[in-house]
């Protein structure tokens, strides 16, 4: 099911997240004149879409049925199964130098068949290698970024991303999607008196900008990614705030109005997605 952003009483709900965001409003304004004004009225993305506009996402949650909380998230082609699981019992080294609370943490990984050609499977190599690893650590940190580990005693929740299918973007959808099976896991840990409260403090999401074409656009997938001029991964909560901003250029610099463009178009297009996670987290709580 596509979750469609709709103008609606629920945007009462989301008065706090349009306050936060406004600080970013005029910059975002500037940002989007400044890409019609340098944007030939000639360029035209590969699949036909506006510099501004996501792909089309969805959200399937209930996707793994013995995970507390699922999702099967995609940004068009690319799809990926998050799931989170819990453990009664924390890491050893909280233990060890007695750290009050709980844990978050996230393992990653694509599929052999998620892209074009096949992809060996981390266990036969015998370790993760250098992406895997960080990615699962990017994971992570977005989510404990709005979590408070002090009101889940005792516990560690274990993110799953598994990608099925890769058409650029999967570590800002693996994040969007890890966000949405971990609240439905907590909302049903509230539910069965396991709880206390909520410690999510706020939602996360993330979503890909980059240059191609000489054209500053919003979540790249592959075909743009790969030529891409300069490639940036922007994690923020929704209340408007940086949790982490990933930007580099490929073979190529990139000026401070270049950066904020595409924080521009970031923060335009988390905003978007922080509509369809509420709307994800509802549906999967309803259907359980």
């Amino acid at each position: 099911m596509i979750y469609e952003i709709l103008d609606n009483d629920e945007n009462s709900q989301l008065s706090s997240t349009k306050n936060a965001f406004s600080l970013l409003g005029s910059e975002i304004k500037t940002s989007k004149a400044k890409i019609m004004t340098d944007t030939q009225t000639s360029f035209t993305r590969p699949d036909g879409r506006a510099i501004d506009q996501l792909r089309p996402i969805t959200f399937e949650t209930g996707i793994a049925p013995h995970a507390l909380g699922s999702v099967l998230v995609s940004f068009e082609k690319t799809r990926v199964i998050c799931a989170a699981s819990i453990d009664e019992r924390v890491p050893g080294w909280m233990r060890a130098q007695k750290v009050e609370g709980g844990w978050m943490t996230a393992e990653y990984s694509m599929l052999p068949y998620s892209t074009h050609e096949r992809k060996q499977r981390d266990i036969s190599r015998g370790k993760a290698d250098g992406r895997t690893i960080e990615i699962q650590r990017l994971i992570g940190r977005s989510l404990r970024a709005v979590f408070d580990l002090k009101r889940l005693t005792g516990k560690t929740i274990w993110i799953d991303c598994d990608v099925l299918q890769a058409d650029g973007g999967t570590r800002t959808a693996s994040i969007t999607g890890a966000y949405v099976a971990a609240q439905i896991a907590i909302q049903k840990l509230i539910v069965e008196g396991k709880l206390a409260e909520n410690p999510f403090t706020d939602s996360v999401a993330a979503v890909s900008a980059g240059v191609f074409d000489s054209t500053p656009v919003l979540d790249l997938n592959y075909i743009e990614d790969k030529d891409a001029t300069v490639d940036a991964n922007l994690v923020m909560t929704g209340s408007g705030k940086f949790v982490e901003v990933q930007s580099s250029g490929e073979e190529a610099t990139f000026s401070r109005g270049d950066l904020d463009t595409l924080l521009g178009l970031g923060a335009k297009g988390i905003a978007e997605i922080n509509r369809l996670q509420e709307d994800a987290i509802a549906e999967g709580l309803r259907s359980d």
